[in-house]
């Protein structure tokens, strides 16, 4: 199966904001700090999986 770097990125981007957005509203309350931590989180995922490049599948027979 192959996957592209973007695809990638982007279901990365989302895990880390949902978790971040998740562990943010244990108190019921969203406020600017949290919120710059969700943001954080995704551009940080965003950027970090996308230069990763993808293993290159073996050969092997």
């Amino acid at each position: 199966m192959r996957i592209s770097s973007i695809a990638k990125s982007i279901v990365a981007g989302v895990a880390a904001g949902a978790t971040a957005a998740v562990t943010a509203i244990q108190d019921g309350v969203l406020d600017t700090g949290e919120g710059v931590t969700i943001v954080l989180a995704v551009l940080g995922a965003w950027g970090i999986t996308y230069a990763v490049p993808n293993k290159q599948a073996s050969r092997d027979l």
